[in-house]
């Protein structure tokens, strides 16, 4: 069964205040969990996400690496397969690439290479998404990859309830865990409770109901099909928004239910398209047999642009993706919608950390 609604409570938190309560709370009834990473005992702490760890739990426990994302991935793992529970954080997941075969060849494959007698309980942070023309080679989303491989859990909440529940469940696992979280996110803010929690992996979310179209948002755009939502109002078009959460383990009955509902899938992935999640996604709704109509969305096929006016370009929008899903709908081609008051958040970049 899909996280059908969030759990009611008044108490709202900005999403990287949650991920930073659920380390504070992991640490805290944990001794064995550890963070490491470039900057995480920098002030601004990764967004706010570390901030302040450094003095609460001293260094030993929460500390500054090298810039050698390969040996230090390394660490981790060996660290994991002797008791603790790293959290190893990238301030941008573009960094993985240093360290694909620690990830891939040793995390992934270790409990069974070994016949289940070594686990590797760690937690890869990483940040993906625009910000401020960065450009090529720091502003991709490569969680695809890491969905291609078995062994690896791949996680992308887009709530702050979901942020904190699923780390903390991340955190727990006895397997290694990809967290993604798009740098937008982190600003975002959303009903959390105080006490510890945890959301189950492999369960989707279904954010808003409709009954014309399902939206599926991956990570930042699950909030943008939101706002989409809204505007495909004009058309007359009711859209049901679900989130993934989880890319893999993927919930598909939520989403082939919400299909088989409306009839209409289409996809917006914080990613390209091609052999990506929302490849995979339809793919999988076709070969379960739903007989319904399927579009996608992502990065335009190109590498990032720096220049604003090619960003607005590169990445979906709100009144991007309402003009693709009225077009996939079978409504006027040319149809742009009016723009609302939240169609155009934009968030200060208070960067790098």
């Amino acid at each position: 069964m899909p996280i059908s609604t969030l759990q009611p409570t008044n108490r709202r938190l900005r999403y990287d205040a949650a991920l930073l309560e659920a380390t504070q709370q992991e640490m805290a009834q944990d001794d064995n969990v550890v963070v490491l990473g470039l900057g995480v005992d920098d002030w601004r702490g990764i967004y706010g996400t570390t901030k302040g760890l450094v003095d609460q739990f001293g260094p030993q426990r929460v500390f500054d690496t090298p810039l050698s994302e390969d040996a230090m991935t390394g660490v981790s793992i060996g660290a994991a397969m002797a008791g603790l529970r790293p959290i190893h954080v990238h301030i941008r997941q573009d960094f993985l690439l240093l360290c694909m075969n620690q990830l891939v060849n040793i995390a992934a494959k270790a409990h069974y290479m070994y016949g289940g007698q070594v686990s590797v309980p760690m937690v890869v942070r990483s940040v993906i998404g625009k910000s401020w023309g960065q450009g090529a080679q720091h502003s991709q989303a490569l969680q695809s990859m890491f969905m291609h491989v078995p062994g690896l859990k791949v996680v992308a909440p887009s709530t702050p309830y979901d942020a904190k529940g699923t780390l903390i469940q991340s955190i727990r696992d006895n397997n290694p865990v990809m967290f993604v979280e798009h740098r937008l996110l982190h600003f975002t803010s959303g009903s959390v409770p105080e006490e510890s929690y945890t959301v189950p992996l492999g369960k989707a979310r279904v954010l808003a109901e409709g009954t014309d179209v399902t939206l599926v948002g991956i990570s930042w755009m699950a909030n943008e099909s939101l706002r989409a939502r809204a505007l495909l109002t004009q058309r007359g078009i009711s859209a049901e928004v679900i989130d993934p959460v989880t890319l893999s383990p993927l919930d598909m009955d939520t989403i082939r239910r919400s299909a088989e509902k409306t009839g209409n899938v289409v996809v917006v992935d914080s990613a390209w398209t091609t052999a990506g999640a929302s490849a995979e996604i339809l793919a999988r709704l076709t070969e379960g047999g739903s007989a319904v109509r399927v579009a996608r969305m992502g990065f335009a096929p190109t590498t990032c642009p720096t220049t604003r006016c090619l960003e607005d370009l590169f990445y979906p929008n709100p009144r991007s993706i309402a003009s693709f899903v009225n077009a996939t709908l079978g409504g006027p081609a040319d149809w742009v919608p009016d723009a609302m008051d939240q169609d155009n958040d934009q968030f200060e970049f208070k960067g790098p950390f």
